[in-house]
Formats: C-alpha cells, sequence, structure tokens
C-alpha cells in the first residue's frame, strides 16, 4: 500500500463516520482511528400505504371505516422524525442491563442527549439525538442487531 493509498483510506474512513478501519496484510498492517462523533440521520418516515386487499374483502359497510383507520396513523407519523442508525451494529437501550433505559416513550429529549448505544467490533458507540422533542414510539428491541439507516426511534419535534 503505498501513500496516496493510504490517504484515500483515510478521507473515505472520515467520509463515512465508521470509528475504526485495520487492514493487514502479509509485510503491513495499518490501524485508523476516528475519534469524531458518528454521523447521525434523521428523517420523517413515510405513511404506509393502505392496504388494498382487506378492504376489497370486507363488506360495503365496513370499507369507509376500515379506511378511516388506516388514514389516521398515516397523519399522526407524517409529523414524526425518525432517528436512525448510523451504523451496523447491536442496539441496546441502556449502558448496563441493571441500568434503566436511556430514554423512554414520552421523554423530553433534547439535542446532544444519548438516546441509545450501538456495538459494533467491541465498540460501544452513543448514539446522541439531533433534535429535541418527545420520544413517541421506540422501534427497535433491545440487544437486536440493527443495519445502517434503520429507524430506532420516533421522535415528535418540539
Amino acid at each position: 500500500m503505498d501513500i496516496k493509498q493510504i490517504q484515500e483510506l483515510i478521507k473515505f474512513v472520515s467520509r463515512s463516520g465508521v470509528n475504526e478501519v485495520a487492514i493487514e496484510q502479509d509485510d503491513f498492517k495499518i490501524t485508523i482511528k476516528t475519534n469524531q462523533a458518528p454521523v447521525y440521520v434523521n428523517a420523517a418516515i413515510p405513511a404506509p400505504a393502505p392496504a388494498a386487499a382487506p378492504v376489497a374483502a370486507a363488506p360495503v359497510a365496513a370499507a369507509p371505516a376500515a379506511s378511516e383507520t388506516k388514514a389516521a396513523p398515516a397523519e399522526d407519523t407524517s409529523k414524526y422524525i425518525t432517528i436512525k442508525s448510523p451504523m451496523i451494529g447491536t442496539f441496546y437501550r441502556s449502558s448496563n442491563p441493571d441500568k434503566p433505559a436511556f430514554v423512554n416513550v414520552g421523554d423530553e429529549v433534547s439535542t446532544g442527549k444519548v438516546v441509545c448505544i450501538i456495538e459494533a467490533m467491541k465498540l460501544f458507540n452513543e448514539i446522541e439525538s439531533e433534535i429535541s422533542g418527545k420520544i413517541v414510539k421506540v422501534l427497535v428491541e433491545n440487544a437486536s442487531p440493527v443495519e445502517y439507516d434503520q429507524p430506532l426511534f420516533l421522535v415528535e419535534p418540539n
């Protein structure tokens, strides 16, 4: 690996939000660690499309009621913002099984408040809220695997 390849790797690591990369070859070993905060992505969850099959199979009188009940949650979720996973790993709601969760439904969060931990390659990364608001829903079970960009929390912004 030459210096230009190393510089490109450093740029890639800094843009990707990864905290550590290690590469080992026969005669060469490099480890790049960053002390930057993980990248956080917030976006509104798209409203779920109502299912056409159950409405069509239901009697005519029940069809409007089914579409009304499906329309109400769609309107509510459009005003929420999601906190998404910035990496692949294991989601934890608290720092220790004996400790309380960082946040629960109904809790107020502010920018910079730790909302969970994601473990990736034995590193525990604190995930902070980028918005202020109220936690409306926790979308992931404790100690379950998460993917990059997977929604973790729904937040009603202030």
